[in-house]
């Protein structure tokens, strides 16, 4: 009879416990306890009693053992006298119990209960709870009692796979996900077998809901039921001739996960992911209904080492993320460059507002210069974040958190502001020059989010800036096709003399005969279409020109020309561009053939006239 694990005894550290088995049948002091009487009284209760017990001496050996002891180690009692009790009841199998019962025969401790599986010699196991406390006589050793828990213990098994288990795939579900999760991420699990490293798919159904709302929740879990059996018929194709198959969980409504335990790398995980995509996108017939869902899953892959269950789980969340943004029926593998950049966009949408207020914001300013006189005629004002992390950075990055948290508001309050009293100050310093008006763009969420007349007045009057010297830029997407509140402030901003522009023209609705109707001043030509002037025809080596592109640009700046319209040419790089420019009646151009963006006080080194376009460019490098 012995525990089913397996270790050294370590008895040599007791004291005459340390004696051999043979030894002790050997032994006159064997013999003494065999002989060794106990009152009748307790003798009667001992032997009837229906708990199994055994008394034991301060050497750790059976004196004695009732009927009850002997049916549950399955040997008959007299032949249990002089064995270690430890032995019986597999008490030497882990260090701590053992020295809890050494202590307990020693005296030094009151009591030992602990758990315990003894396998019999037919094969079966029975779980017994084993406690070991002292007699009433200090000499006369300890009581050893064994209680069959095995029923308690096998109801004890299926609560808890109820509990660890969910009810309407029979999945393992959350809960002992995550207790396979951490056990497989402690560093004993991986260090020394194993390939080191884990893999996890993540997925979700896609049209799941729909199908739950109209069919109802009946259909949608018989549904979910026979997911769960295609996912577990494909972790078992996966584990085959492998250590394991990945365990298949049910992590909350529509949302499974496999988790690849030693895995050999992405190329494991992206072929489990491939089958997981068929089969689910396979139709399912449910009681005469053919319905058909797809799945899109998250797949990371890593090394256990350094990884926690969290940091695997929002991996896998954000990857679940992408592969539904990238059109959903689909795996998307971890990315840690594409997680990089979203945790800089969270980090710089949630620093946006403290940094308006902190002041960490500035404005370059680009020169718009008149095709025919080459001179400076106005500048447009360019926001960028002196981010105290990442650097410099340009509109393209914050602009649109900004309009997405609407901190855009304040921003483009500020950039308002800030620019007229910059072009108030060039106005200033330069009285016999004529002044330059100053081009600031301005978010559609301004219009609606903010009192953008009263703010465009207020902010003139405390500058002193005259209205004309002011543009707002909107994209044409913004202003096409706009009515009610929108037209309402382009109409007052108009009334009030400032100039309004379309920026982009070109890439939206390009509805010309709308700009009759709208109080616009200046069309800005999208960049795109003055690329298909750039190279000279007549250089060796040189693409030509695209008619094409020429003779639509002629067609919009006549036509903007007859509705009493400027047009500005934006991205002007070449001399070529801007002679053709010139040639078919273009009125500005911006580019950086004239200058980058470049700080205030550069651009009073731009204001003389340019004796050719690109000759010189104080702010070109």
């Amino acid at each position: 009879m012995s525990g089913t694990s397996e270790g050294p005894a370590p008895a040599a550290d007791l004291d005459r416990v340390a004696v051999t088995e043979s030894d002790a049948y050997a032994s006159p002091r064997t013999e003494q306890l065999t002989t060794r009487t106990e009152p009748s009284a307790y003798h009667s209760v001992f032997t009837a009693a229906p708990l199994a017990m055994a008394v034991v001496d301060r050497e750790g050996m059976v004196v004695s053992a009732n009927s009850g002891f002997g049916r549950l180690i399955d040997s008959p009692p007299d032949a249990l006298v002089g064995r270690f009790a430890a032995d019986l009841v597999d008490l030497a199998s882990d260090a701590r119990t053992w020295h809890s019962y050494r202590e307990v025969l020693r005296g030094r401790e009151a009591r030992l209960r602990c758990t315990r599986r003894l396998k019999h010699a037919d094969g079966q196991s029975v779980w017994v709870e084993v406690t070991v406390s002292p007699l009433a006589a200090p000499d006369e050793g300890v009581l050893m009692s064994v209680t069959d828990i095995s029923a308690h213990r096998e109801l004890q098994g299926r609560l808890r796979h109820l509990q660890m288990h969910d009810p309407v795939t029979r999945l393992p579900n959350r809960t002992l996900f995550f207790e396979r999760l951490t056990a497989a991420l402690e560093a004993e699990s991986y260090e020394e077998s194993g390939t080191g490293r884990i893999g996890l798919c993540y997925l979700d159904l896609d049209g799941f809901k729909a199908i739950n709302d109209t069919l109802g929740h009946r259909v949608g879990d018989r549904l979910l039921a026979a997911v769960a059996e295609r996912l577990t018929r494909c972790a078992d194709e996966a584990g085959y001739a492998r250590a394991s198959a990945p365990l298949v969980a049910r992590l909350g409504g529509d949302e499974f996960a496999l988790l690849v335990e030693d895995s050999t790398g992405t190329d494991q995980l992206a072929e489990l992911a491939e089958s997981v995509l068929e089969a689910i996108q396979s139709p399912f017939d449910l009681s005469g209904r053919r319905l058909s869902v797809s799945a899109s899953i998250g797949v990371v892959e890593r090394r256990a080492a350094g990884t926690t269950p969290t940091a695997l789980m929002q991996a896998a969340d954000t990857t679940l993320y992408w592969a539904k943004a990238d059109g959903k029926s689909r795996w998307t593998l971890f990315d840690p460059e594409r997680n990089a950049h979203r945790m800089t966009r969270q980090a710089l949408a949630s620093t946006l507002r403290p940094a308006i207020e902190r002041g960490e914001f500035m404005l370059e300013y680009q020169p718009l210069v008149g095709m025919e006189d080459g001179r400076l005629h106005g500048v447009e004002a360019l926001v960028r974040w002196n981010h105290p992390q990442f650097g410099l950075l340009t509109p393209n990055r914050f602009i649109a958190l900004a309009e997405e948290d609407g901190s855009i508001v304040p921003l483009g309050r500020w950039v308002l502001a800030t620019a007229c009293r910059q072009a108030r100050r060039w106005q200033l310093d330069h009285p016999d020059e004529q002044p330059l008006f100053v081009s600031v763009n301005v978010a559609v969420r301004q219009v609606w989010d903010s009192d953008l007349v009263a703010d465009v007045a207020k902010i003139l009057a405390e500058t002193g800036l005259a209205p004309h010297l002011l543009q707002l830029e909107l994209t044409e997407s913004a202003v096409m096709g706009s009515a009610g509140r929108p037209l309402q402030v382009l109409q007052a901003l108009s009334d009030m003399g400032v100039g309004i522009a379309i920026d982009d023209f070109g890439t939206g609705y390009s509805n010309l005969a709308y700009l009759s109707r709208l109080p616009v001043s200046v069309l800005k030509l999208d960049g795109s279409f003055v690329r298909g002037f750039q190279y000279e025809s007549d250089q060796e080596g040189t693409v030509p020109p695209n008619p094409a592109d020429e003779v639509v640009v002629e067609a919009m700046i006549q036509l903007a020309h007859r509705l009493g319209l400027t047009v500005t040419a934006e991205c002007v790089e070449t001399s070529a561009q801007a002679t053709r420019l010139r040639r078919i009646g273009c009125d500005t151009g911006q580019g950086w053939l004239y200058s980058r963006p470049v700080s205030p006080d550069r651009i009073s080194a731009l204001r003389d006239p340019l004796r050719e376009p690109g000759e010189r460019v104080a702010g070109n490098s």
